[in-house]
């Protein structure tokens, strides 16, 4: 049976080095239209949402019409001071949904947020709102851009996350096919049984009650979880390498044991190297998605010899 890897501390500062270079790279060639497309995207509805309010002094008459707008909904919570969440928006307003129905046919509900709008609005954005005046055309476009710039960097931000992840895992996933192991339907694994058989592998599954981003079963009859990380800052990182993967490793660890299950994460981006050694002394096992050899090579160690 072959023992995973365990790096020397020198080692996973090369590769922490050589991650954040990669990371660097990457952030040099993102295109600006990504940040730009949104921005135009959400300055035009800022200025509809304007246009149709009356600069959000007759709301009675829109709201049901701004909540039925997925885009014009997302902006009426960046009209607050700081924005807030979808749930947050549902707390404050005592409801379990936000549909254009529920606004439709309860006109308290309706009220509520008209209340919440005039009450909460960011009074640096739209100062006319608390002052009572007219808002001259500066001021107007002032709100405008400065709400579109807000909106833009959230979605943008979001963006990289999904499309980071979402990306090393196809990576992960490409680089298993062509080593010759066979992609199978997700599952939910609560018995060792569940898991893929030898030379197959999963994706988004449940294991032993946490998901898990791929699920390998390895020549050796033991089974490997994987985590697939990105961050983009080393206090990121403590969150979602020791405090997510690590914590991971030890449930499924306790649920199926050292000799059965192990758990791996395949890492992108900014580390800490002490969060490195923590997490790694927490028996998860420390992969790089800018050299995936190393993870087919322990992949194909679990074969039989001969």
């Amino acid at each position: 049976m072959s023992d995973a890897p365990e790096w020397t501390e020198a080692q996973l500062k090369h590769d922490r080095d050589l991650a954040v270079d990669f990371f660097r790279e990457s952030r040099r060639q993102e295109p600006l239209e990504v940040y730009g497309g949104f921005f135009e995207t959400y300055q035009g509805l800022m200025e509809e949402l304007l246009e149709e309010t009356v600069d959000l002094t007759h709301l009675d008459e829109a709201i049901v019409e701004l909540m039925a707008d997925e885009d014009k909904q997302y902006l009426v919570r960046y009209l607050s001071g700081p924005p807030v969440s979808a749930d947050d928006l549902k707390t404050m307003l005592d409801t379990s949904t936000l549909s254009a129905v529920k606004f439709k046919t309860d006109p308290e509900l309706s009220a509520r947020l008209i209340e919440f709008i005039r009450d909460w609005h960011d009074r640096r954005r739209f100062p006319w709102l608390s002052g009572d005046w007219e808002p001259e055309e500066d001021e107007r476009r002032t709100a405008v851009i400065a709400t579109a710039a807000m909106v833009a960097m959230q979605k943008t931000q979001t963006a990289r996350r999904s499309k980071g992840s979402t990306a090393q895992e196809m990576r992960v996933v490409n680089a298993l096919i062509e080593a010759g192991l066979v992609q199978v339907d997700t599952r939910t694994v609560r018995v060792i049984q569940d898991a893929p058989i030898a030379g197959e592998f999963c994706r988004e599954s449940v294991f032993a009650g946490r998901k898990a981003d791929i699920i390998i079963g390895l020549w050796d009859n033991r089974t490997m979880a994987i985590e697939c990380k990105v961050s983009n800052s080393a206090v990121n990182s403590i969150k979602r390498l020791n405090g997510d993967a690590a914590v991971k490793a030890g449930v499924w660890i306790k649920a199926f044991g050292t000799h059965q299950v192990v758990p791996a994460a395949v890492l992108e981006g900014v580390y800490d190297v002490h969060n490195l050694v923590d997490a790694q002394s927490r028996d998860l096992t420390l992969f790089w998605a800018h050299d995936l050899d190393q993870l087919i090579a322990f992949v194909e160690s679990t074969r039989p010899s001969g």
